[in-house]
């Protein structure tokens, strides 16, 4: 084989290297185009309504603020210590919510949930973390856990609605919550500004 035809054979090989890397970003590319087309055409916000967002100090250090990275060493170094101080755990699964560490909230809000079953923030706050983690059906059962004691709970109406549209397929279901909510409050809006009563005609108007 002569030089001249190597040179040609690794240019026909570096030039398919290239094509293929532009046909692998173009392709993830259009999916990224097509699910936040997909999730932003609904007008209800993919992300489920918590009052706690963002990851763990353990994990991704260089993400987490240092004076939010010493609060949880600290707080998990109490709760080592002190693995009762059941106040603390909640505090401590808001921290770690606020870092995107989900699993480690899930563990936190579930430890204090032990000592208070019924506490709507920490249910909640469960429901939200569930989904984060991929979980929805699991979601949907700590919004239930809420709504037994506390039906008219505006915040876990929503939170279930969404879980039921985005991640469980169940449109029929998630208008079902929905319209339950708008009777306790007419005038409920969703986070993303736009009222319940609204996303209802909405989904109403597509349903087969």
């Amino acid at each position: 084989m002569t030089k001249k035809t190597k040179d040609i054979q690794e240019h026909v090989k570096k030039e398919t290297v290239i094509i293929v890397a532009v046909i692998m970003f173009a392709t993830g590319f259009l999916s990224g185009v097509l699910l936040t087309a997909y999730k932003s055409s609904s007008g209800i916000p993919s992300e489920v309504a918590a009052p706690h967002q963002q990851q763990m100090p353990s994990e991704r250090q260089g993400d987490v603020p240092e004076e939010l990275a010493v609060k949880i060493f600290e707080l998990e170094k109490q709760l080592a210590e002190n693995p009762s101080d059941f106040d603390q755990w909640i505090i401590l699964g808001n921290l770690y919510s606020d870092t995107n560490n989900y699993e480690k909230a899930i563990i936190a809000y579930k430890k204090y949930l032990e000592k208070n079953p019924k506490n709507v923030d920490a249910l909640n706050n469960l429901g939200v973390m569930y989904r984060r983690s991929g979980r929805p059906d699991e979601a949907v059962s700590a919004f239930d856990t809420v709504l037994e004691t506390h039906s008219s709970n505006e915040r876990a109406l929503f939170n279930k609605g969404v879980v039921l549209m985005h991640d469980l397929n169940d449109i029929e279901g998630a208008v079902k919550v929905w319209k339950k909510l708008v009777e306790i409050n007419p005038d409920a809006i969703s986070p993303g500004g736009m009222p319940v009563s609204d996303l209802i005609k909405r989904f109403n108007s597509v349903r087969p």
